[in-house]
């Protein structure tokens, strides 16, 4: 039965204090409203999770959210209760009788939304209930993690289609991803068995975020970040690098030159980690130094820059990172200081093995070609002499805003001319000779 888009705006009014959706966001409701699957690709900062919360708070059920993100389900709960919303998760972090009182309370209908891993799909105990519970709605998140094409392939994600059709009553299915190809939203409609799906891809371009790239030495790296953290002292940034010896390494370089840093990275003790990220959300420490592990499902808006101590590994990683700046609008900078040792880094880890047993070697070996793919996506970003803003639009099929203004952004440091362009064809003509003449 088609709930009522009016209803969906009082509870979003309700919850969230907004009369209305964002451009995007009532599309995805309407049809999920109507009983209609949807794949929303909206970037950071574009509110993609209410395109979900608020259906499953106006549907009679229980809304099922799946969800990677283990760490931060605490977090993401805790949210939606502070603002009326009845919601629980079920993960790893609760013992099993924890999980049995979550199960048994969501039967009594007392949750609107429930947050699940994508392997807790697998538990018969998990399926038993499904199987009872009434759910209209499921969530996938961060959906690009079904797709070998992807950033973050997950088999995980593989089994989701299967467990949607095993359920008694197939639910309406939403897939929401901030980053993802046309190759990427084929592969996501296909294996989460989409039927007929209401499309919405709102477009990649964020136009009050500035794009900087530049080739350089570690040292100079950590000067020039520590100049511009010392030259904004009330602005809130997010270093991200590529090891957790690096993230130590800034962070200790930031604090012993007077800037208020804190560090986030997997070798903390949970406790500390979650101290050092509510610091920084406070404001209390202006800038946080952290690995790639940070940073998914937190809501801070006022971001001003976020630095690149290391090259990402694929352009999607970079742009979903990068964005966490300016989500409240205002002008924000995007910096990205690389070098010749993080190409070397970020292909020593490409071809590691995975550890996911559940892959076989001919996933495993699909996986690396794809990721070798957009590593190569991602160094011809940083040496490009184009529009930076340009070649990540052409790289997300988003044509027509690349094309905008002749091509020119006039807001990342290419069109604005910090580079010179040389004209090598003769030095790369006697290369080439050398090489054929020597075999």
């Amino acid at each position: 039965m088609s709930v009522p888009i009016e209803q969906a705006r009082l509870a979003l009014e309700m919850h969230f204090g907004y009369k209305d959706f964002r451009p995007g966001q009532q599309g995805v409701v309407q049809a999920l409203l109507a009983g209609r699957d949807a794949l929303a690709v909206m970037p950071t900062g574009a509110g993609k999770s209410v395109c979900y919360q608020i259906p499953g708070v106006v549907m009679s059920g229980l809304a099922l959210v799946i969800s990677p993100l283990v760490s931060l389900m605490g977090d993401q709960v805790r949210s939606l209760q502070d603002v009326g919303i009845q919601a629980a998760y079920l993960n790893s972090t609760l013992t099993p009788s924890q999980q049995g009182s979550i199960m048994a309370r969501a039967l009594a209908g007392e949750f609107d939304l429930l947050y699940v891993a994508p392997e807790r799909l697998e538990d018969p105990r998990f399926v038993e209930f499904a199987s009872q519970a009434p759910i209209p709605l499921v969530a996938v998140d961060e959906a690009h993690c079904v797709s070998q094409w992807g950033q973050d392939f997950r088999p995980s994600y593989l089994r989701i289609g299967m467990f949607i059709e095993q359920l008694p009553t197939r639910p309406t299915v939403a897939a929401l991803t901030a980053t993802a190809t046309e190759r990427v939203r084929a592969d996501i409609v296909r294996l989460l068995g989409l039927r007929d799906p209401y499309q919405a891809v709102t477009g990649f371009d964020r136009s009050n975020l500035h794009f900087s790239v530049e080739r350089l030495e570690p040292n100079k790296k950590l000067n020039r970040i520590t100049t511009y953290a010392k030259a904004h002292p009330e602005d809130s940034g997010v270093v991200y690098c590529n090891t957790r010896k690096n993230v130590e390494k800034v962070h200790e370089h930031l604090v012993q030159s007077g800037v208020k840093a804190t560090r986030y990275h997997a070798g903390l003790r949970k406790e500390e980690r979650s101290a050092n990220q509510q610091a920084w959300i406070n404001d209390d420490a202006a800038v946080i130094v952290a690995t790639n592990a940070f940073g998914m499902g937190i809501d801070k808006s006022n971001v001003r820059y976020v630095v690149h101590y290391n090259m990402p590994s694929s352009i999607e990683a970079y742009y979903q990172e990068a964005g966490r700046a300016g989500r409240d609008g205002l002008a924000s900078e995007c910096m990205l200081y690389w070098s010749d040792g993080d190409l070397s880094t970020c292909r020593f880890f490409l071809e590691q093995d995975s550890g996911n047993e559940s892959m076989s070697p001919e996933e495993a070996e699909v996986a690396r070609a794809a990721r070798r793919r957009m590593l190569a996506a991602m160094e011809g970003y940083c040496l490009t002499c184009e529009c930076l803003r340009g070649y990540m639009l052409r790289y997300f099929g988003d044509e027509s805003a690349a094309q905008q203004d002749n091509g020119l952004c006039n807001n990342c440091s290419n069109c604005e001319g910090g580079f010179r362009a040389v004209d090598v064809t003769a030095e790369a003509r006697a290369v080439m000779r050398c090489v054929q003449e020597l075999r």
